[in-house]
């Protein structure tokens, strides 16, 4: 099996690129949630 090298850098750079989309994605759906249950009810 051969054997790479990591590049940490990209690595780092996307988790964190993750991190931000699931934090914004989260908070997304729940101010959907909310308009919903304002306006829907």
């Amino acid at each position: 099996m051969a054997e790479t090298a990591m590049d940490y850098r990209e690595h780092d750079r996307t988790y964190h690129l993750f991190l931000g989309l699931t934090k914004y994605g989260t908070i997304a759906v729940v101010i959907i949630l909310i308009l919903m249950a304002i306006f829907l009810l």
